[in-house]
């Protein structure tokens, strides 16, 4: 399916968003296998790491296309457009998505702060920062990443007790050695996040330059977080001390903190992907257009693919063991499949490949249709 773009840029950014979306089912299937996120072995370990890039490039893009959208508009309408619809992201992670996850309305046994929630918060802060110039923006999102641990320090200024009511709440903001605030889970913090969101921004003034000069740009700045990244982190991995750490090299330079997402772990991901960006505004064919669609259309396929999984496990529980383990599943992502009835590995990526079949028909059917019914706005949002 071809879908129409006004410029080759906003078709790296939709590819780009789509292949992540894609690559985003192999995790939250997993999350339903009951298998570990990462471990030892070879097989779990890459089907983690590989969805590692999911988060960063998605905040990235985000940043990158709110900018595209600014040069549409005023920098009011874009402010109003991103505090608006983040506040929309926050109460779809609190209300559909912990639906889609659990399948159950006791908001006791689980409520989380996960991506949509992450995006919600950051925007909405960069329906402040967007009244700045991009570059400027640029430069306190990189300065938030750099400096981020000095997040973890806030809540010792106000309180002694790492368990008052200002540091629990303060996980929100970062991770500083609380509980956080015991209702709610907290995967990911707004800090370093927001500066992933707000560097995407000021990126977007590189993908508006010429094609020459956005080449080179793209590629230096690529290439340079790939070679922080490779000698940082061999680095810190020679100063360990040894038998601190007996896993194989590779492993521990790809093991890089996600939760707050780290420097290193932010080079890691964004760094690749930044480099392909001039590849992905050349790329052509019905599998680059395929991918295109499901880029262009990524809420409505983050709202309807963790409920298919959902589904999928009963089935594939229902099949293997005669019963669908809804039990399991009350706290998911954080599901409690006993070991006997953990999935193999194999059963993953069969499941991951016919649900982006699925989910392939779906987002084709809504990307037409937001292409036919363009005078509706509330379709801006999804």
């Amino acid at each position: 399916m071809s879908i129409p773009s006004s410029s080759s840029r906003l078709q790296s950014i939709d590819l780009l968003r789509g292949i992540i979306m894609v690559i985003m089912a192999i995790d939250h299937v997993r999350v339903y296998s009951g298998l570990p996120a990462g471990g030892p072995e070879p097989g779990i370990f890459f089907t983690r790491w590989i969805t590692h890039f999911c988060a960063p490039v998605f905040a990235f893009l985000a940043g990158s296309a709110a900018f595209f959208h600014g040069l549409k508009t005023t920098v009011r309408s874009l402010s109003r457009f991103l505090f608006t619809r983040g506040i929309l992201l926050v109460i779809l992670e609190l209300t559909v998505v912990r639906l889609g996850w659990t399948f159950n309305l006791r908001l006791d046994l689980f409520m989380l702060a996960g991506i949509l929630w992450m995006l919600g918060w950051s925007m909405m802060v960069m329906a402040f920062l967007v009244r700045l110039k991009p570059f400027t923006v640029g430069i306190i999102g990189l300065t938030v990443i750099l400096v981020q641990d000095i997040f973890r320090r806030v809540p010792g200024l106000f309180s002694d007790s790492p368990q008052g009511i200002f540091a629990r709440y303060w996980e929100f903001v970062y991770p500083s050695g609380s509980e956080g605030p015991g209702w709610i889970w907290v995967l990911y913090s707004i800090v370093p996040w927001v500066g992933v969101m707000a560097m995407g921004y000021g990126f977007g003034a590189i993908v508006n330059m010429d094609p020459a000069r956005r080449k080179n740009l793209c590629l230096a700045v690529g290439l340079t977080a790939i070679a922080l990244f490779v000698a940082v982190g061999s680095a810190m991995i020679a100063l360990k001390p040894i038998g601190e750490d007996n896993r194989a090299f590779i492993f521990q330079l790809l093991d890089q903190r996600k939760y707050p997402a780290s420097a290193l772990f932010l080079c890691m991901t964004l760094g690749p992907v930044i480099g392909l960006i001039p590849a992905a505004e050349k790329a052509k064919g019905r599998f680059v257009n395929t991918l295109r669609m499901i880029g262009s259309v990524p809420l409505f396929y983050y709202l309807i693919h963790i409920p298919l999984h959902h589904l999928s496990a009963w089935v594939v529980n229902l099949l293997r063991n005669g019963r669908t383990g809804q039990e399991w599943y009350q706290t998911a992502p954080f599901s409690n499949v006993p070991p006997e009835f953990k999935w193999p590995l194999w059963c993953i990526y069969a499941v991951f490949a016919v649900n982006v079949i699925l989910l392939y028909f779906a987002c084709r059917w809504y990307a037409t249709y937001k292409t036919t019914y363009t005078n509706q706005p509330w379709l801006r949002y999804v």
